[in-house]
């Protein structure tokens, strides 16, 4: 995996889908392979995730919706989430 850095610009895979499943009142992250139950800071990460984005960018966006945000932190998050083979990077 590359090294992510505030110039990096992710986005879902093809075939990855975020979602609302309203059943269970919660984001879902649906894929080929499963399903992830995003917790609702990793969901705000990912809806940002439109592959023309970058970091920075989603950075900034969430520092405007909720406190404390801290680029490391979204880092981390989008590094799980390239791990589970879900995001990629254009």
């Amino acid at each position: 995996m590359e090294t992510l850095t505030a110039a990096s610009v992710p986005k879902l895979r093809a075939g990855v889908r975020l979602t609302f499943d309203h059943v269970r009142d919660t984001h879902v992250l649906l894929f080929p392979e499963g399903v992830l139950v995003p917790n609702s800071t990793a969901a705000a990460v990912l809806e940002l995730c439109d592959g023309a984005t970058p970091v920075s960018g989603i950075v900034t966006s969430l520092r405007g919706r909720y406190q404390g945000v801290q680029e490391s932190d979204v880092l981390a998050v989008l590094a799980r989430f390239g791990q589970r083979r879900v995001l990629e990077w254009t």
